[in-house]
């Protein structure tokens, strides 16, 4: 049995344990149970409780006395009686099952819906009688003043057959395309269906008439909610004469008043799944909604959630057994799921030692690998010369490879490989010895940076060992060992600057004992280049005479901050006349400018006309351009004029040479004014 806590309430899974294989007899089973204490010790509250290979629907009859589940392949119904706690009967079916429905309040009256549209009908016996419906069934409610089945599916009539009369009656035509969902007040006979629009239209079966129509679609989005599609309603539940519950195939679960067309409240459940089911759980005004991943159990006043049961495989269904504290579900995997939450409720009357038993209740591993095989690829196989008992009993075939005995799978091993124990057992005294040398007296290794700092803490560590031995204190987490300051000690640019203002005055004391760790730094220093085996003492006085020296210092820690601080005003002064020395013998000197290429100095004059020619309009710039000769203006062929710049050519004699620049804006640059012309 498994034990987890959410908000301080307790699920208790009854269900897990160590599973087996289904290909074993029952012969080995039991033989199985004789020799492990694990699968002698694992509770089984009912036996047999589980499909071959999964579980659709569950449901529980009137009466509490039976327990009816549905599962594939092969298409089948199982009935457990829960007073002897076991299961009574099997029937296989020639289709899945969508849903189906108890009419009695026992197993004597079933209706199944099957996913080939065919409805049928069994009794106590068995198979009783077979229909059809005109299109593919999603669900069907039953109202028990008229003996209507009311079927919704793929199509927007919903489906009339009177069990009185053994016959079909005039359907019911909706506005909706098609209807997934359906339910009926148990109080008042009200008759409600969902639609693939997000819609829920309410009936009378009295007088066959729409009576209300809810928009839950346009409702259930709020401000936090992320939605990419139309939101269909894949969940519906009458409480009572005027509570609804509808659940939506984007996640959300709205609370409806009849007497109002708006939700009271809207729960989402954040992971953006189809609501599969819908409780109320009255004794603590609880709703229970289930998608495929968990199922949140949540205040319906405000919200508020109380616990969530999130199981391993994929959830189909969702049964509250009544008046107690039990949840069953069907689950995509052969085990159906069985949870008590003491809180919720008490136990059932056939199951009252749970009470008893969870007081006294460990959580325990659950294992989901079976501990009597061993899985092996073909790989595997290969590796240990064994493909020749492929197809064998020895191997069973499961998914990519095969299960086979364990024992058998060590005695190969060790046959393939006779030299393992030898390795096992060098590892083994490889192990021993580094367990005595930790015992010995090892060397300090010191990071590269901030060495004194990491002897400092080895030492306080050493002390605190001490004192924890001695005084049996919870020892601390040192700062060498935690990754978070592992760069502190790697990273040059987090070396303590010791000579800084701010050292010097909050760590008066620190000189003193630097000193100290300085030859002990030295002395690791030495060991660590001689790499000696054994570690010598350093020379020096005791620990107890550095601890009275380090606490009379303590004891004057006043005076040496004043002297730190005198020390700190010295420096400070004497920097201060080296500048203004170096101030008084530095001597100015022109400097030069060069000037970045691209650009020609002519004049000053030359700067301020080009600035006045910037501040007038393109229009007489123009002009001035024409008048100088660099700028054409002529027509083109589609009819706009067409502007031409024509370059000034500059001649400059640098030296002797001549040099003529076709651009005003020249790289080249001449030395004086003299020689441009």
């Amino acid at each position: 049995m498994q034990v987890s806590s959410l908000n301080e309430v307790k699920i208790y899974s009854l269900s897990c344990g160590k599973s087996l294989p289904e290909w074993l007899s029952d012969r080995k089973k039991r033989a199985l149970q004789k020799k492990d204490v694990d699968v002698r010790r694992r509770i089984e509250l009912i036996q047999d409780f589980e499909m071959p290979t999964v579980c659709t629907t569950i449901k529980v009859s009137k009466d509490g006395q039976y327990i009816l589940a549905t599962g594939t392949y092969k298409p089948r119904v199982r009935c457990y009686d829960t007073y002897q706690l076991s299961l009574k009967f099997e029937r296989c079916l020639d289709s899945e099952v969508v849903t189906f429905e108890i009419l009695s309040d026992d197993y004597s009256k079933i209706v199944f819906l099957h996913n080939d549209r065919y409805i049928e009908f069994h009794s106590q016996s068995g198979f009783y009688y077979k229909t059809r419906i005109p299109k593919f069934g999603r669900d069907f409610s039953y109202h028990y003043p008229s003996c209507d089945l009311y079927f919704v599916g793929a199509s927007s009539e919903v489906y009339r057959l009177n069990l009185e009369q053994g016959r079909y009656l005039n359907p019911l035509q909706t506005d909706a395309a098609e209807n997934n969902v359906c339910d009926i007040n148990t109080v008042h006979g009200l008759f409600a269906t969902g639609t693939i629009e997000g819609r829920v239209e309410c009936w009378d079966p009295r007088v066959r008439k729409r009576v209300g129509v809810l928009d839950c679609a346009l409702n259930s989005v709020t401000a936090d909610s992320e939605i990419n599609s139309l939101p269909t309603i894949s969940a519906l539940k009458f409480n009572g004469a005027l509570s609804m519950a509808v659940g939506t195939s984007t996640g959300q679960v709205l609370l409806y008043d009849l007497r109002s067309d708006k939700p009271l409240l809207v729960k989402d459940h954040q992971y953006g799944l189809p609501i599969k089911s819908v409780h109320f759980q009255d004794s603590l005004d609880l709703v229970l909604s289930a998608d495929s991943r968990i199922v949140k159990m949540w205040n319906k006043d405000s919200g508020k959630i109380f616990t969530s049961l999130e199981p391993e495989h994929d959830l189909n269904d969702v049964c509250l057994y009544p008046s107690s504290g039990m949840i069953l579900t069907a689950n995509e995997s052969p085990k159906m799921g069985i949870y008590y939450i003491p809180v919720l409720g008490p136990a059932p009357r056939w199951c009252s030692f749970l009470d008893n038993l969870t007081e006294e209740l460990e959580e325990n591993p659950e294992s989901t690998v079976y501990d009597d095989y061993k899985f092996v690829t073909k790989k595997d196989l290969e590796n240990l010369g064994l493909t020749h008992l492929i197809g064998s009993p020895f191997l069973r075939a499961y998914m990519h490879g095969f299960f086979m005995d364990i024992r058998l799978y060590h005695k190969v091993k060790l046959m393939v490989n006779p030299f393992a124990y030898e390795e096992y057992r060098k590892d083994k005294i490889r192990q021993k010895i580094e367990e005595t040398r930790a015992q010995r007296v090892q060397l300090k290794k010191l990071p590269k940076v901030n060495k004194e700092l990491a002897l400092k803490l080895i030492e306080e560590e050493e002390e605190k060992q001490k004192s924890t031995l001695k005084k049996k204190v919870k020892s601390l987490p040192n700062i060498l060992t935690d990754d978070r300051f592992k760069v502190m000690f790697e990273n040059p640019d987090f070396q303590v600057d010791e000579d800084s203002e701010e050292f010097r005055l909050l760590n008066p004391l620190v000189s003193r004992i630097s000193e100290k760790r300085k030859k002990q730094l030295r002395l690791l220093e030495q060991q660590e280049q001689l790499k000696n085996e054994e570690e010598e003492e350093p020379e020096g006085k005791p620990s107890d005479a550095e601890s009275s020296e380090s606490s009379d210092d303590e004891k004057d820690w006043v005076e040496e901050v004043r002297k730190q601080r005198r020390l700190l005003q010295q420096e400070e002064r004497v920097k201060r006349q080296e500048q203004l020395k170096e101030d008084q013998q530095t001597v100015l000197k022109p400097q030069f400018y060069e000037i970045k290429a691209g650009e020609e100095f002519r004049s000053f004059k030359e700067s301020a006309t080009k600035q006045k020619l910037m501040n007038k309009t393109l229009e007489d710039r123009l002009k001035l351009e024409a008048k100088h000769g660099t700028l054409s203006v002529s027509d083109t062929t589609v009819g706009s004029k067409q502007l031409t710049f024509t370059l000034k050519r500059v001649r400059a004699y640098v030296g002797n040479t001549l040099q003529l620049n076709s651009t005003p804006y020249s790289a080249r640059l001449a030395v004086t004014s003299n020689n441009i012309h």
